[in-house]
């Protein structure tokens, strides 16, 4: 599960209020913006991905280094969404597929209801519908009946780790809960995502602004009237960190066209995990 880049990138930066917004464009053909960390997500796609796709992948304020001090102000919601929108512009973007993974599928679906006019498709990977206390809970449930006694011994024996590492780096805490959750995380629960997060920033206040506030009572629900473009849902069956799929179903109606894609041998990360079927769904959904 790894990837190498096929040609030297363009990279640069953006500065938007106290955070310098990084980018890089990989690869050529069809134009994907890939919400996130412009440093973590090239590491989950395939190098054949690139010979069909042109990746633009950019940070939003969670991942960026900060040259001054921020407040909530500066890191809400509406902010990030008018982040991407300041990155589509310096980009040169008019018209182009928007990719969120994880919480990033609320970016990426939001963006879409404001900027119609600028999204083809949207594609929503290992995205709950909310980080709702009911929508956890269903995800625990899951990993309670579910996991195997070997995913939660692997789970628990890094878990045990994770004040260790908190006390020794209280600036990466989100990124090391994130690795520490590998077992939830992965279809190989003993996989080390640490060399994906090698030299990330992150931004503790944001995620915890974010993932645990905003996402917690978002309804996606809201403005998908809007969308006249596709979405694709791409889960994968051994996900633990998100809402079961089926958490999905009462939402399905709400989307004027929606395809939802399992696959049976990932889980958060299904891009990197089954690259080839990813590639194939992928490509065959942005032609339609």
């Amino acid at each position: 599960m790894t990837t190498t880049n096929l040609s030297l990138p363009e990279t640069g930066s953006l500065r938007a209020g106290p955070f310098d917004l990084g980018y890089r464009i990989e690869g050529s053909g069809t134009p994907l913006l890939v919400v996130g960390s412009a440093v973590y997500y090239p590491r989950t796609f395939s190098d054949r991905l690139r010979q069909r796709i042109k990746l633009h992948f950019i940070d939003h304020c969670g991942f960026a280094p900060a040259h001054a001090a921020y407040t909530l102000d500066d890191i809400g919601f509406d902010v990030v969404l008018g982040d991407i929108e300041r990155m589509r512009r310096h980009l040169g973007l008019d018209r182009f597929a928007i990719l969120g993974h994880s919480g990033h599928g609320y970016m990426a679906l939001e963006y879409a209801k404001r900027h119609p006019q600028n999204v083809s498709h949207v594609i929503m990977v290992g995205t709950g519908p909310s980080h709702s206390a009911d929508h956890m809970a269903l995800a625990d449930s899951r990993w309670g009946e579910m996991a195997t006694p070997e995913r939660k011994a692997i789970f628990d024996h890094a878990m045990a780790a994770f004040g260790a590492d908190i006390a020794a780096r209280p600036e990466e805490r989100f990124k090391s809960l994130l690795i520490r959750l590998g077992a939830k995380s992965w279809h190989l629960p003993a996989f080390d995502a640490a060399p994906l997060w090698r030299d990330v920033t992150v931004n503790n206040p944001v995620f915890d602004h974010l993932w645990r506030e905003v996402f917690r009572d978002i309804d996606i629900r809201d403005g998908l009237h809007r969308l006249a473009m596709p979405v694709l849902l791409a889960l994968g069956q051994c996900d633990y960190l998100v809402a079961p799929a089926e958490t999905w179903d009462a939402y399905r109606r709400n989307f004027p066209d929606l395809t939802v894609r399992m696959f049976e041998r990932s889980g958060h990360t299904p891009q990197l995990e089954e690259s080839d079927l990813f590639d194939e769904t992928l490509l065959a959904f942005l032609a339609r």
